[in-house]
């Protein structure tokens, strides 16, 4: 298939609010492509090509700017060859290297491909091709039901491979995507809840569990075999010898356990969230950092236990076989009621101890991986959102020669891209400002004023007073006192929180005060 195909896609997809309109779009392409361009196609689709960051920079791209092709002569298979070859340049010479290739690229692209290929290549790409639109297209363009499609990104981690079975091999296909032991799968997400009561409202008689600002960690154990992964699935099994040895001493020959691991003080409560994650950013002098910093766990769930999968069963099931091999002491704190006044009080435990609130979760819920779905809602005291940084400006006074005001944007599902809410620097310590400033300038794609654009990469966990509307802003809400609680790095942007989410919370606010 030709590049200016999948462009014009592209635009069409971008161009148009309707999600339904979108999956057509997408779906009628999906099947037009050769079998062999599949993840490809899927991964330019996504904005994300199979090669991720291959050493490109907008620096690089202002600098590879030849006169545009009068006709659209690349392929797709082209396109992945180019930045195969790109990303594989290493050593003395790479960087003036990659500068031939990517001019070299650029110079065979018309103009929309051009502007298409620098967006791809920056993470800039706006088309509302989110990995939910995205599947559901893959589905339809298969002839298979969603939920299946999206079970088996779920196991795989990827759309890629599971778009290209679906189209290729079907339902028996999508069949062989199954939970591997010392493989990653997705984690479940949750939304906000405005308080205790709206979460009881919405989920009727629910599990409730304490919330914990730690590190997310999945652990695998297959007989002697044992792997830590964070929610990202990054291996961190060398770092984190204490839990290896926890999960070791429990009565399990196989299993994939969902928990959070923490750093606790001498009095008992938690260490702040950046503390912990001190532990996840060094591979060396790990013992030494045990000595001064050692992690516990407590798990939540269990999504296999001695060669069964239980991501399908209700959470109720999952919550019993957890505590049937895990003791108390390895376990969030948890409690089942429909009670209000119970529910108020297992919440101001939870803060009592130190932890941010708690999770109410549907006890007949299965285990929906990589989705931030309505059966799972986390209530704070202070309330918090997922935010993802669009832009910094330069500051003056105190705050010069760093970058501060962080500009705060919520995901868009339907549209694609993101919303901006406002922004804020207030929070921000002196250390948070210089990683803050040092991380952002890597992700930097254009400069306006003392305004940095960036990359949609960095989520910052923001603190705020409430929601208010707002005809400044093109959400039409903004927050009240924002300010920032932690940066997130171990969170990806598609994991943020959405308009509706914010939008959800200034209604429930609104009918409070009514």
């Amino acid at each position: 298939m030709q590049l200016a195909e999948l462009v014009e896609t592209s635009r069409a997809v971008a161009s148009t609010r309707a999600r339904s309109a979108k999956q057509e779009a997408l779906a009628a392409l999906l099947a037009r492509v050769a079998r062999a361009e599949l993840e490809i196609a899927v991964g330019f689709l996504e904005g994300s090509p199979r090669q991720g960051r291959i050493g490109v920079g907008w620096r690089a791209l202002e600098a590879a700017s030849p006169p545009p092709a009068r006709e659209p002569t690349l392929s797709l298979g082209d396109v992945d060859a180019a930045l195969e070859a790109i990303a594989g340049l290493r050593g003395p010479g790479s960087a003036a290297r990659r500068a031939v290739e990517l001019a070299a690229l650029f110079a065979r692209a018309t103009a929309e491909e051009q502007d298409f290929l620098r967006r791809l290549l920056l993470g800039e790409l706006r088309q509302g091709a989110l990995e939910g639109v995205l599947l559901e297209a893959v589905a339809r363009a298969a002839g298979l039901a969603s939920a299946d499609v999206r079970r088996a990104a779920m196991l795989a981690g990827s759309l890629r491979a599971v778009a290209r079975t679906a189209l290729v091999a079907g339902r028996e296909g999508l069949a062989s995507f199954r939970l591997r032991l010392l493989t990653p799968v997705q984690p479940m997400l949750a939304q906000s809840a405005a308080d205790v009561a709206d979460a009881l409202a919405r989920l009727g008689r629910a599990a409730f569990e304490w919330k914990l600002d730690g590190a997310r960690v999945q652990v695998h154990r297959d007989a002697d075999a044992l792997r830590v992964f964070t929610r990202q699935g990054h291996d961190v099994t060398a770092a984190v010898p204490e839990l290896v040895e926890a999960v070791r001493a429990l009565p399990l020959r196989c299993a994939v356990l969902d928990g959070e691991a923490l750093a606790f003080r001498a009095d008992g409560k938690p260490h702040p969230f950046q503390v912990t994650m001190r532990r996840f950013g060094r591979r060396q002098d790990v013992d030494a950092l045990r000595a001064e910093l050692p992690l516990s766990v407590l798990f939540f769930d269990c999504l296999h236990l001695d060669g069964e999968d239980w991501l399908d069963r209700p959470a109720q099931e999952r919550f019993e076989a957890l505590a049937s091999r895990v003791p108390p002491a390895l376990r969030v704190a948890h409690c089942v009621t429909g009670d209000l006044d119970a529910a108020r009080r297992f919440f101001e435990d939870a803060l009592a101890a130190g932890h941010e609130g708690v999770m109410a979760k549907s006890l007949d819920a299965p285990y929906e991986a990589g989705r931030r779905g309505a059966a799972w809602l986390k209530v704070k005291r202070a309330a918090t959102l997922d935010l993802v940084v669009l832009a910094a400006e330069w500051g003056s006074g105190r705050r010069r020669g760093w970058l501060s005001n962080l500009h705060l944007g919520a995901r868009d599902p339907v549209a694609g891209g993101f919303v901006m809410l406002g922004k804020t620097f207030k929070g921000l310590t002196d250390e948070m400002l210089a990683w803050q400033t040092e991380h952002l300038l890597q992700l930097a794609v254009a400069r306006e004023g003392r305004v940095v654009h960036v990359r949609p990469e960095l989520v910052v966990e923001v603190a705020f007073d409430g929601v208010q509307a707002s005809p400044q802003y093109p959400g039409g809400v903004a927050l009240r006192f924002a300010r920032v609680k932690a940066h997130r790095p171990d969170k990806r942007a598609e994991e943020a929180d959405t308009i509706e989410s914010v939008r959800a919370i200034h209604g429930h606010t609104a009918r409070a005060d009514s």
